[in-house]
């Protein structure tokens, strides 16, 4: 009778529990009265099955309180051996006094000394953690938000490569180095470089760092030096290994190296030849010309050309070589082209009447502002009017055009052409981009014309079209060559159409710059960049020097 009564308590117990399950929204004070509640009655009477089912139920108790943030009275080792002592050691009275089977009891046992070895080994020890510091919580974060305003900042491509080849981080820099944009892929689709990516593989192995260069040549020439350093994570898994990649661009100073070498071996070269003349009238005027005045006069007159020779080639090398230097910076600023070619004709315009050249500068209708340097621009338009003045016979016609908004297939292949017969080539060609609009600068000359096999060798250095080598009205052979460097710099185009007897044209075109920083360029606001407006006739636009 007495064993029934605490069973009833039991029951009682057990749905005392189950009123105040988790969830239910009696606390958790409630769940610690029945573990106590439990744990008495355990002691008196037979332990049932289903109270060993409730001690998960416990746990998972203990876990979703601890989860929420709740304190709670959390299991301890020395409880639950304790706990399952007692219950074996009742089993074991109720078999001795035959309340019991002996499997039953076996069985029993052997169940609760299981589950008590499993809670035994997974409970915590302690009733609550030990808290963390609070310095180190509060400096840990200001640290990470300092390294990563560095990392930000960095003008240096910089980024960190994962297991697989994968890109984990990459900064500002790194993204447009490497066109990356928004996503981060694989380092292979983004740099085939195979001497970077060995290195790269061998630091996610854990093996010592490298430096690497390597040189690309399209679209344009770089050279770029590689440093790949290994990296070791406290982060669970088989490859705790990054590869930290820093790209270091030396196309700079490898060209301002080859610029030197080229400058003295070109100077050497072309320089020769003056010079020799320079002497050879020099020791003439101290010989035998040395009382004759008029010989003097002639050789003294040459002499001066021969110098003022030297000075453009010089010009013309240095021009060159900067150029060349930064070819791979695209320029960032607005100029506009109806402005700059009027201000080019009436420089030029003075030397076109001295021969009676007419030069004729129809400029487009509405404004042109592109992208680019100001004075490289310039330095392009003045080289082509410049080479069609000296090439036309005096009392010619030399004609200056400026279109915009051109495709780029418009702007490569214009639908006029000044012969049926004439010869074309790109010397030069942007990037495809099918949404980019550009104005076009067209120089026409009368002179002789140009043979359809000379075409790709014009914008060669020192290269001369023959008949044109020598007199004086002969060049450099370095303007052409100039101008396709520089386009190729504004990521433009250049090219040539000619035909023997109908003369040249040359034509440049450079992107058009977006409306916003048009509005924003200084040229605007300069007295001579005034545009004809929209409604104007473009013949009205026709202004010659």
């Amino acid at each position: 009778m007495k064993v029934n009564q605490n069973l009833s308590k039991n029951d009682k117990n057990y749905s005392n529990y189950e009123k105040f399950m988790p969830g239910s929204g009696a606390g958790h004070e409630a769940s610690g009265q029945w573990r106590r509640r439990s744990g008495r009655a355990a002691a008196r009477v037979m332990f049932p099955a289903r109270h060993i089912l409730m001690i998960p139920i416990c746990m998972a108790e203990d876990r979703t309180n601890r989860t929420l943030g709740k304190v709670t009275d959390r299991p301890r080792r020395r409880d639950i051996a304790l706990t399952a002592s007692l219950a074996i050691l009742v089993m074991a009275v109720l078999a001795i006094a035959g309340e019991l089977q002996m499997g039953v009891f076996l069985a029993g046992s052997l169940a609760l000394a299981g589950l008590a070895a499993v809670y035994y080994l997974t409970a915590l020890t302690a009733a609550a953690p030990s808290p963390k510091p609070a310095a180190a919580a509060e400096v840990r974060p200001a640290e990470a938000d300092v390294s990563e305003a560095m990392l930000e900042r960095l003008p240096i491509p910089v980024l960190l490569i994962g297991p697989g080849g994968r890109i984990e981080r990459a900064n500002p820099a790194a993204r447009a180095f490497l066109g990356l944009g928004a996503e981060r892929g694989l380092l292979s689709t983004a740099l085939r470089q195979p001497r970077v990516l060995e290195a790269v593989s061998a630091a996610l192995r854990g093996e010592r760092g490298a430096a690497v260069e390597y040189s690309t040549l399209a679209p344009l020439e770089s050279h770029v030096r590689a440093f790949v350093e290994p990296l070791r994570l406290n982060t669970p898994g088989p490859m705790p290994f990054r590869a930290m990649l820093v790209l270091a661009d030396d196309t700079s100073s490898k060209r301002a190296e080859r610029m030197r070498a080229d400058f003295l071996a070109n100077a050497s070269h072309e320089l020769r030849t003056p010079l020799a003349s320079l002497a050879g009238f020099l020791e003439t005027l101290q010989g035998p010309a040395r009382d004759d005045e008029e010989a003097r006069d002639r050789f003294l007159t040459i002499m001066m050309e021969q110098t003022e020779r030297m000075r453009r080639l010089i010009d013309d090398l240095l021009s060159l070589s900067r150029v060349e230097m930064n070819e791979h910076v695209v320029p960032t600023g607005v100029v506009e082209l109806n402005a700059l070619v009027r201000d080019v004709s009436e420089v030029l315009g003075l030397v076109a009447d001295k021969r009676g050249i007419a030069l004729d500068v129809i400029v487009a209708e509405d404004a042109t502002p592109v992208r680019g340097d100001h004075d490289q621009i310039y330095e392009v338009v003045e080289n082509l009017v410049e080479n069609a003045i000296k090439y036309s016979p005096d009392g010619a016609a030399v004609t200056v055009w400026v279109e915009a908004s051109r495709t780029r297939d418009g702007a490569e292949h214009m639908p006029e052409r000044i012969d049926p017969q004439s010869g074309r080539l790109t010397l030069t060609a942007p990037p495809l981009d099918p949404d980019a609009r550009f104005a076009v600068v067209r120089v026409r000359d009368a002179g002789p014309g140009i043979e359809r096999r000379y075409l790709p060798r014009l914008s060669e250095r020192f290269f001369r079209v023959d008949g044109q080598k020598s007199g004086p009205a002969a060049g450099t052979g370095l303007g052409l060559a100039i101008v396709k460097h520089i386009i190729s710099r504004h990521r433009g185009g250049f090219t040539v159409e000619s035909a023997p007897g109908a003369g040249t044209v040359f034509s440049v075109f450079l992107a058009l710059a977006p409306a916003k920083k048009a509005a924003e360029s200084p040229a605007d606001s300069r007295p001579d960049a005034e545009t004809p407006e929209a409604g104007d006739n473009p013949a009205d636009a026709v202004t010659k020097v």
